[in-house]
């Protein structure tokens, strides 16, 4: 069984720290989550992540499920031993991907019938189906099998999407092995789904709590209102996971109402194309500006591709199509992130978090194109 426990909060503000206690490692909170779909955060690897004091990553359930299939990763240990990873794992379970996949899937009340994006062939995903994989993968903590509507949503599809998701993880905690599972809040975009989905999914007394189904290209203001409904009604002592949540001015936004962990691919996904996060906003490595920069991609950072590499090195690399390039980068923006959280969890310890919010958040314009 996890454990979960607010060390400090924020003077000024529902920010708080504290420290998630799973069976491979303590998590301290607020933290975020490297995405490792496929046992894998792309373009590092788990010595480098460890390095990086990464502490928790996010696998999916859907994608372990299809390749190389979970009944071979428990054979050969379970994920952890697998992918040589002694840190904490979260699996997500595939409901995303009946967003993501939408094109290749029917939705049953019975569950979700995919067609594989591999190779056409047909698979169907119980909510029961979804935690016996997660429990064969041996992850720290399961997600049930939820169901959400894309942006903007009409209200009578978000209504189908929360009783689904309600009945799901009824199905799924009544099936659990272990009792590490998160239930997710459901509701779409109106305030009077948000209460009642949380309502009804924290009557079921899960280990955590997980708010679903935003970070799809709603307004932020819209995203920030959802998520202060939802964790006004979380007990202080639950745990509550914005999945998906990854542009930094978010992550602030919502520690600020008190969230504990986040997860998204952004910093190895726009590190690949040649993006980099730094305190003093994006840079874009690959532009032409950059080709003759002696300076790191930024000069206050101490991470192992600032202190070794130019700008203009990192550009000639990403135009010559060397791999190396996209690794730089996305190693810099994980130092970046795990920097960005230690920076949050110090402040609210100081009980300084609005303070500390004001003076980095100012920088940062991730979300702008």
């Amino acid at each position: 069984m996890i454990q979960f426990k607010v060390l400090n909060k924020d003077l000024n503000s529902k920010a708080r720290s504290g420290i998630l206690k799973t069976p491979h490692y303590e998590v301290a909170t607020p933290n975020f989550m490297p995405v490792a779909t496929q046992g894998s955060v792309k373009a590092t690897s788990p010595a480098e992540l460890t390095e990086l004091d990464v502490q928790i990553i996010v696998a999916n359930t859907y994608h372990l499920m299809l390749r190389p299939g979970s009944q071979l990763i428990k054979e050969k240990g379970g994920l952890h031993k697998f992918m040589n990873w002694n840190r904490a794992i979260l699996t997500d379970s595939g409901g995303f991907q009946a967003y993501s996949l939408s094109r290749l899937i029917k939705i049953k009340d019975e569950g979700i019938e995919f067609s594989s994006h591999l190779d056409g062939s047909k698979h169907f995903l119980s909510p029961e189906l979804a935690i016996n994989i997660q429990d064969e993968l041996g992850s720290d903590i399961s997600m049930v099998l939820d169901f959400f509507t894309p942006y903007p949503s009409q209200f009578l599809d978000a209504r189908l999407a929360v009783e689904r998701t309600v009945n799901w993880a009824r199905r799924s905690i009544e099936n659990k092995k272990n009792h590490n599972v998160f239930g997710i809040i459901q509701g779409a975009t109106y305030k009077d789904l948000r209460r009642e989905c949380t309502n009804r999914i924290l009557d079921m007394k899960f280990t955590g709590y997980g708010i679903g189904g935003l970070m799809i290209g709603e307004p932020s203001i819209l995203t920030n209102e959802m998520v202060k409904i939802c964790t006004q009604a979380i007990p202080d002592g639950e745990i509550r996971y914005l999945m998906g949540c990854g542009y930094p001015e978010d992550i602030l936004e919502s520690v600020e109402q008190g969230v504990d962990l986040f997860d998204c691919v952004l910093p190895t996904r726009n590190g690949r194309t040649g993006m980099a996060f730094t305190f003093q906003g994006k840079l874009i490595v690959k532009a032409g500006k950059y080709a003759e920069d002696e300076a790191p991609i930024d000069k206050d950072c101490q991470c192992y591709t600032c202190r070794n590499f130019s700008r203009a090195y990192i550009r000639h690399l990403f135009n010559a199509g060397e791999i190396l390039a996209g690794r730089l980068v996305s190693y810099h923006n994980i130092f970046f992130y795990m920097q960005l959280m230690a920076g949050i969890r110090k402040s609210i310890s100081q009980g300084n978090f609005l303070q500390f919010k004001k003076k980095v958040g100012g920088n940062f314009n991730f979300r702008e194109t």
